[in-house]
């Protein structure tokens, strides 16, 4: 059934536009001129200032308490609202903001105090983030990368019964645009005996999806698979980035430390579950052969919709290009399809023990490459572990990222009869 109606919006460049038509209205916080940070909600080439909007009383009952906790500087208390308010403050927002809105001539006379130009405003970080967890869920990453430092044993046999995940660092969580320094550790040449200290030499980018968490559960309360899905405030592009010569030095016994804590780059906009139930889908099947998932893993209706259909795409943009005026260059086209569990599933495992899961706590999905050459989600898997160069209309090429490269991650939603809808972009550029 579609979900996009209405379909225009009185706001003009909404209309047809790739990211953020009248369908999308994701929430972010962002500051005008005066740097007071506020929430807002993106349409077209506008942020809607929901701090203004709720001050005109413009919304009632649910949607009213959600505009006021979405209007504040941080959107934790609007994540723990739940699903309910969420939904009722889109849709008092798709009426306001539709052609034919009969609020529309009181909506335009408020003119740039309500809705601001994208362009004049600094956008952050959407929520204070307690925790950051980035999970291994893409499989055909975790097969690429387990071939190139486990050729004999590619895919550890926990994999397809456990949701894998680490506990990332929150402090160095940072919005699009933000520079990303390289990173110093310890690494070990091949055939040294011990190691030496200095800047990483093999810098990497990770195409992932974030998921922004809801309500969430008291210590000791597991979410179960049924109500995980009532638990995801949004999502979000999100760039896992990875050092992998300290990566490879340190990450056994304990897993990554230094190799990813220096940055994870994030986009600004959250993109709710309300938006995207149009292109919900069905988990692939498992490869015949596979195990059931464990009985607290499994749901029938997940199975059924707890998919996305949605394209991933990597572009890069280095330094000499932007000179010669040269395009982003796409090195991957993944899609969220290559996921091998859930987003429910990935909540419920996170909580089974007990973990508290909190109103704004962040997770990353992991690398979301394809199966196939062009879809590989980072330039480990790209270049072979840097044994294959990446060659760039520049006549450069790269194995690793350089000084002054520029990673974009950007994605879509695309399905016969919807209205497209996109994320924004995810960039950063590599300084030293």
């Amino acid at each position: 059934m579609s979900t996009s109606h209405p379909s225009r919006s009185w706001v003009t460049s909404a209309n047809d536009h790739p990211d953020f038509p009248l369908q999308n209205l994701p929430f972010g916080v962002f500051s005008r001129a005066d740097g007071n940070r506020r929430g807002g909600v993106a349409i077209g080439e506008c942020i809607v200032d929901l701090r203004v909007a709720f001050d005109a009383d413009l919304f009632s009952g649910a949607a009213r308490e959600a505009a006021e906790a979405a209007s504040r500087g941080q959107l934790n208390a609007f994540f723990a609202l739940g699903a309910a308010p969420r939904q009722a403050l889109r849709r008092e927002l798709q009426g306001l903001l539709e052609e034919n809105s009969p609020h529309r001539e009181r909506l335009q006379a408020l003119g740039e105090t309500l809705l601001v130009p994208m362009g004049d405003c600094q956008l952050y970080v959407p929520a204070q983030v307690g925790d950051y967890t980035d999970f291994y869920v893409g499989i055909h990453h975790a097969m690429n990368v387990g071939k190139l430092f486990r050729p004999d044993n590619p895919l550890l046999p926990n994999y397809k019964y456990v949701p894998i995940a680490y506990h990332g660092r929150a402090s160095t969580l940072r919005v699009s645009g933000t520079p990303v320094k390289r990173p110093n550790g310890q690494t070990l040449a091949p055939g040294a005996e011990a190691p030496t200290f200095g800047p990483s030499k093999r810098l990497d980018y990770e195409l992932e999806l974030g998921v922004w968490m809801g309500p969430g559960n008291e210590a000791g309360e597991p979410i179960g698979i049924a109500d995980a899905g009532d638990h995801i405030a949004g999502f979000c592009l999100l760039n896992d980035w990875s050092a992998r010569d300290l990566q490879a030095w340190e990450y056994q016994p304990l897993g990554p430390f230094l190799s990813k804590s220096f940055s994870t780059t994030i986009s600004p906009w959250v993109v709710t579950a309300e938006a995207l139930a149009p292109f919900r889908t069905a988990q692939p099947k498992r490869p015949e052969g596979d195990p059931k998932p464990l009985d607290y893993l499994f749901n029938e209706q997940d199975q059924q919709q707890g998919a996305l259909d949605m394209e991933l795409e990597v572009l890069l943009l280095t330094a000499q290009m932007k000179e010669q005026g040269l395009a982003p260059h796409r090195l991957a086209l993944s899609n969220t399809l290559n996921m091998y569990w859930t987003f429910a599933q990935m909540v419920t495992h996170h909580s089974v023990n007990g973990c508290q899961l909190q109103p704004g706590d962040l997770f990353g999905t992991g690398t979301l490459s394809g199966p196939n050459a062009g879809q590989f989600g980072s330039l480990l898997e790209m270049t072979e572990g840097g044994k294959h160069a990446v060659e760039l209309p520049s006549g450069e090429t790269r194995t690793f990222l350089q000084a002054g490269d520029e990673v974009i991650l950007k994605a879509r939603c695309r399905r016969d009869g919807e209205v497209s809808i996109g994320f924004g972009e995810c960039r950063g550029v590599i300084v030293g």
